[in-house]
């Protein structure tokens, strides 16, 4: 390797010279020459500051038309899509193995293809057959979408750009596609990020909306590097157990709408059905009031959901140990809670075993369900129901206050329409023309007065 040649350059005029001397030779000035090392091949080579395109900036107040979203023709899907699929926009659909992910992409994209838009589904995990076989159980085996079987990018993007691009692409999944430009087996971090970008610079370039399903680990979360997910446009989550009817669709990333907004489908014969309301879905079975159940309404986006909130308090023998168990719920925000009974209204539950479950397997994260878990667990520990009719809501403080939460109009005329009579939360909440026979509830010593008193 050759040498590198030293050069001392006049911090003053900009002169260079072979070596360094205390005055400049050409403006005068003295202990201006710095040493410089001079631009080499791979500097040049690397050296990003120039030999690129220029690029046109645009104003940020420019008037430009808004993308048209394209309905699924599935009210659900559109919803937690937030109105539909953008043209031109990256989709990942997740979710655990055997939820629905394929039924739900093959009734979309049959929909959408019966509307007269060209639909591409890539099946890379089922060969053609399988999927065909889907489809005619599901009843859209009639729909014209082109069908194929392969895991090859390369030899995805060159059948896709020899014709003109399809209003709809789906790939199932990502973890089985497969780049020739990238060394490691399908699936592996390098591939998965590789094949991702370039399905995903195919559907920007193209206007294409591009779908893609993506597996999960053991504990719920995308499998793959997780840049996959700043990747993509949307990312959503089918969620729900097998051994129940019906699925959740949630929206975790939505760079064209809200993230928190649901879909609530049934599993049925004929693949999957939409429940308009789930409320009566989660209520389903409640035939009389029993102790420890409270029925919270839930606000999912802009949809109140009416939930069942079940509670058992089990005595124990002295020296036993207590167990807590949680379904659907935040353990340590149970653990707040009982410590705020105990501490602020003097109820025991050190000595016996709490179990909290949130009926049909929903997940609730909503703190104002802090109200109605806590009249769930006075009611199991008093033994005495609830009164009949009744929602509950509202978050609880450390000092056992019970503070206002958002929306509570919404949330009481939903309780209202599903023929609740009752309703109990916040002094200062914001009741609106609501029906119901709204009653404050100022703080956890009240509860337990009404509870475990006169009705």
């Amino acid at each position: 390797m050759a040498k590198t040649k030293k050069r001392f350059v006049c911090a003053n005029c900009g002169s260079v010279s072979p070596r360094w001397q205390g005055q400049c030779a050409d403006c005068g000035e003295w202990n201006t020459l710095t040493e410089d090392a001079p631009a080499t091949v791979f500097s040049q080579k690397h050296d990003l500051s120039s030999g690129g395109r220029s690029l046109q900036f645009v104003p940020l107040n420019r008037p430009a038309e808004l993308p048209v979203r394209k309905s699924t023709g599935l009210a659900e899907f559109d919803r937690a899509l937030g109105g539909g699929i953008v043209p031109g926009s990256a989709v990942l659909m997740s979710g655990d193995p055997g939820i629905g992910k394929s039924t739900l992409l093959l009734q979309t994209a049959a929909t959408i293809a019966r509307g007269g838009n060209d639909v591409v589904y890539i099946s890379g995990e089922e060969a053609a057959g399988q999927v065909r076989l889907r489809a005619k159980r599901l009843g859209v085996a009639d729909a014209p979408i082109r069908l194929a079987s392969d895991t090859s990018v390369r030899d995805i993007l060159t059948t896709l750009g020899q014709g003109d691009p399809p209003a709809l692409l789906v790939v199932d999944s990502i973890q089985t596609m497969h780049s020739d430009t990238i060394e490691g087996a399908p699936g592996t971090v390098s591939q998965v990020r590789g094949c991702a970008l370039e399905l995903i610079r195919y559907a920007k370039a193209s206007g294409c909306a591009l779908m893609l399903v993506g597996h999960v680990t053991k504990d719920g979360n995308i499998a793959g590097p997780r840049v996959l997910e700043h990747m993509v446009d949307v990312v959503m989550s089918f969620e729900g157990e097998r051994s129940h009817q019906y699925r959740i669709l949630r929206a975790l990333k939505n760079r064209f709408g809200a993230v928190d907004e649901i879909g609530v489908f049934s599993m049925a014969s004929e693949g999957l059905e939409e429940v308009s309301n789930p409320s009566l879905l989660f209520l389903s079975g409640r035939d009389q009031p029993l102790a420890g159940s409270a029925v919270f309404p839930a606000l999912e986006g802009t949809r109140p959901v009416l939930v069942e909130i079940q509670a058992l308090i089990v005595r124990l023998q002295s020296g036993a140990t207590p167990r807590r168990a949680v379904v659907g719920w935040d353990n340590g925000r149970l653990a707040m809670l009982l410590a705020v009974l105990e501490s602020r209204c003097g109820l025991n539950f050190s000595s016996a075993e709490v179990y909290l479950n949130i009926a049909g397997g929903y997940r609730l994260s909503d703190p104002a369900a802090d109200l109605a878990v806590a009249a769930a667990l006075v009611s199991a520990l008093a033994d005495k129901p609830l009164p009949d009719k009744s929602a509950w809501f509202g978050e609880v403080s450390l000092a056992g206050e019970i503070r206002p939460v958002a929306h509570a109009e919404l949330r009481l005329r939903e309780a209202a329409k599903l023929g609740f009579t009752r309703g109990y939360g916040p002094s200062d909440a914001k009741t609106g023309s609501s029906t119901l026979d709204y009653r404050s509830v100022n703080g956890l010593a009240m509860l337990v007065d009404q509870v475990m008193g006169s009705q």
